[in-house]
């Protein structure tokens, strides 16, 4: 009987892979705190509780148990990865693309922001004092690789779906929810940061568990195949309720309403290159990312969050629609005046030459 371990379980892609290692015939335990149990995980599945985070109450939870594969969703990776040397044939860590030098301080690289696309090998961080987050991010895939040679990493980008603790869709959601005729977006909302749907990412890190010789000391950046701009997310969510919202262009430095639906305010992509996990393991999306996006939206609202609780605090959303009003007659008077400007536009005939005539060395405009 072949065994597995999902460490954590609980979150948004937890559900999918337990489910998809059932599939494959695996008894599954998951290991997690149990503050909070869901119903996608079925009755057959070993709930451990224990707290993922030190190696004392690891070794307390799992009690030298193995298991065949181990998916590390959650928890201090880097000390489970210790715990569970010798103890599994294969070791799975979920890290994340913040590990790539420069996704936060975009001033690190020259020319600024990251590489596009950008590919397993691009630099990653390897000093706390320029970004600790990113640093034990990078540091903990070293960790996992030296525990665990035949080990995989998959950097996880923006997770979307059920149980995400940063639902940015909610931003949109309730706005078309509360009637609003528009939405800020930074930059026109065309910024392109590489997002995955729960069941997509999965569906990824399930690969390896199929293609264990492929995957093994592999890095893999993963994300849907389709990589929408913040503006036409918005757009998805907003026809699947029916409603059409303005698109208010503010330049990222006032654009702070923005910050929630766009998890940032960023001159800069941060789009992955996810060619290699296509190419090794066979990788193409199972849900398009538009359908994807409608279920993720039908699932919010049937499951909204608390107004002004803690979903909305993390979001850093205030909804505050008075200010956002305050901002967009600021917006609209400043076009108005842009486009009241005019001045005489210089023709700019076709650069190719296009002859009137046969044998002509040159034409009419001497090209």
């Amino acid at each position: 009987m072949k065994r597995a371990l999902v460490v954590g379980g609980t979150g948004p892609s937890g559900p999918f892979l337990v489910n998809g290692l059932r599939d494959r015939g695996y008894t599954v335990a998951i290991f997690h705190r149990g503050t909070h149990e869901i119903p996608e995980i079925p009755n057959d599945v070993e709930h451990i509780h224990g707290d993922p985070h030190f190696r004392e109450t690891i070794d307390s939870a799992l009690n030298r148990r193995d298991f065949d594969v181990v998916i590390a969703t959650y928890g201090r990776i880097r000390i489970l990865a210790e715990a569970l040397t010798g103890r599994t044939g294969q070791f799975i860590a979920i890290g994340g693309v913040p590990a790539y030098r420069g996704y936060f301080n975009s001033s690190v690289n020259f020319p600024p922001g990251l590489p596009i696309p950008v590919p397993e090998t691009a630099p990653t961080v390897q000093e706390e004092q320029e970004n600790r987050f990113s640093y034990l991010i990078a540091s903990t895939e070293r960790a996992v690789l030296a525990a665990h040679p035949n080990g995989v990493v998959y950097r996880y980008p923006y997770v979307y779906g059920p149980y995400q603790l940063l639902p940015r869709e909610w931003c949109v959601i309730r706005r078309v929810l509360d009637r609003r005729p528009f939405i800020i977006l930074s930059e026109g909302g065309l910024g392109l940061m590489t997002h995955g749907y729960a069941g997509n990412l999965a569906h990824a890190v399930l690969l390896a568990v199929d293609k264990p010789d492929a995957a093994a000391g592999q890095i893999y950046n993963c994300g849907d195949d389709v990589q929408y701009t913040v503006r036409q997310i918005v757009e998805i969510i907003a026809d699947e309720m029916g409603h059409k919202l303005e698109i208010i262009s503010l330049p990222a430095a006032a654009a702070y309403p923005a910050r929630g639906v766009s998890l940032e305010i960023t001159p800069h992509h941060k789009l992955m290159d996810c060619h290699k996990i296509k190419y090794q393991l066979g990788y193409s999306d199972p849900i398009s990312p538009e359908e994807a996006l409608r279920r993720t939206a039908r699932w919010y609202l049937e499951h909204q969050p608390e107004r002004d609780g803690d979903i909305e605090q993390r979001l850093q959303d205030a909804f505050d629609y008075e200010a956002e009003d305050q901002l967009a007659a600021i917006y609209r008077e400043a076009m108005g005046r842009a486009q009241s400007f005019r001045r005489e536009v210089v023709p700019t005939p076709h650069p190719y030459p296009h002859p009137k005539q046969p044998g002509l060395a040159r034409d009419h405009r001497n090209r």
